[in-house]
């Protein structure tokens, strides 16, 4: 569906669960991160960009300080919440997410009005296309412009960080939130974490024959959060033993090699954690010399070592990870890796065009194995959050 179709979509929700026409209808996408994995909360670089699926959502402002949300993926259910009285753990579930907006933005001296707001959605969740930041960045839109509120976008990127680490209760970094805001059609985003700063990179695999294909495993692990909260803490241990604050800070210019570096580690799964976020950080940097000077098509090895440490070094694959990008080369993939937080949820390939070939034999692979058939999604790099209407 298009973001125009998805916004009509929520609009005619709104109608139907609050009556009248919105004040407005705003959309954000979610994202591929092409290569840099686990790289954005150890202050290194990733390389996201926007797809054309995504959030919108259609939003009236309220003056009487109230929050009120449906979505159509829960059964349209009213959850509402006072502005004055949204902290932590007042609200739980999907809504969440966009009340957590609204209580960073009041937290950080912003004056919100109350609003209206119905959620459409042709995100899947878990499929590691970062819908949470996308309905958060949608929703960061609609309450600013409701608001009559000038807040810049690299500063709504930071506002919805916070909702999702202290509202909601998820350690991620800021790569999602800024690839929905801050991304352009037609190009990635080179995002450094440490110091928030971003370069738009030409991406246009179509113009070179290519493809970027999502492989959706249909896996998804009950533990992930869990460990992906062990590996942050393991990546604070590691920066610790290299004495910086994050480990990417262990590789500035003038320092020693990456060997020397690792060296001064001598817990062997720190050592490897580390290993992992130096390497990583270089091979996003190698993607994006190749962009920038035409060649989309030699980035695919870079994918595949991606996915090579962050199986083995970062330990966060999966068996059908494995098999997905293994089975995918083997039928004429250029490269792929694993994406996301790890232990379920999607593979990024490039892919030839005509990439029939590719899916028959990942998906007869997998049903050789007894695993559910994989979801394919052909993604482009795509525009940013924007209002609608």
């Amino acid at each position: 569906m298009s973001a125009q179709a998805l916004g009509e979509s929520a609009a005619a929700a709104f109608g139907s669960w609050f009556g009248g026409t919105p004040d407005g209808t705003w959309f954000a996408p979610g994202r591929v991160n092409l290569i840099g994995e686990h790289t954005d909360y150890n202050g290194g670089f990733v390389l996201p960009f926007a797809v054309g699926s995504g959030v919108a959502v259609a939003a009236s402002r309220r003056d009487d300080g109230m929050l009120r949300l449906r979505s159509s993926l829960t059964g349209s259910e009213l959850v509402q919440a006072p502005l004055p009285g949204l902290r932590p753990g007042a609200v739980t579930g999907w809504a969440a997410y966009p009340a957590g907006v609204a209580w960073a933005m009041a937290d950080s001296g912003l004056a919100l009005s109350g609003a209206d707001i119905a959620v459409e959605a042709d995100l899947a969740p878990g499929a590691g296309l970062s819908s949470s930041a996308a309905l958060e960045s949608a929703v960061g839109l609609a309450l600013a412009d409701l608001s009559g509120l000038a807040v810049g976008r690299p500063e709504l990127a930071r506002l919805a960080q916070r909702a999702e680490n202290e509202f909601v209760g998820t350690p991620t970094g800021i790569m999602d939130q800024s690839a929905a805001l801050l991304c352009s059609a037609g190009h990635a985003l080179l995002l450094d974490c440490l110091t928030s700063a971003s370069t738009p990179v030409p991406f246009d695999p179509a113009a070179a024959g290519l493809a970027v294909l999502i492989i959706d495993t249909r896996t998804r692990h009950a533990h992930a959060h869990g460990e992906y909260a062990v590996r942050r803490r393991e990546s604070e241990l590691a920066a610790g033993a290299l004495g910086v604050p994050t480990i990417r800070q262990a590789a500035r210019p003038g320092n020693d090699s990456t060997q020397q570096v690792l060296a001064r580690i001598s817990d062997p799964v720190l050592r490897r954690r580390a290993r992992h976020v130096l390497t990583e950080d270089g091979r996003v940097l190698r993607a994006v010399q190749l962009l920038t000077g035409g060649r989309p098509d030699a980035i695919g090895p870079l994918l595949t070592e991606s996915h090579a440490s962050l199986r083995d070094d970062f330990e966060v694959s999966w068996p059908q990870a494995d098999l997905v990008v293994e089975t995918a080369i083997h039928a004429g993939a250029l490269g792929g890796r694993m994406m996301g937080g790890g232990f379920g949820g999607s593979v990024v390939a490039l892919v030839p065009v005509q990439d029939e070939p590719i899916r028959d034999a990942v998906t007869a692979g997998c049903l050789r194995r007894g695993w559910p058939e994989p979801g394919y999604l052909t993604v482009t790099p795509s525009a940013s959050a924007r209002r609608m209407s």
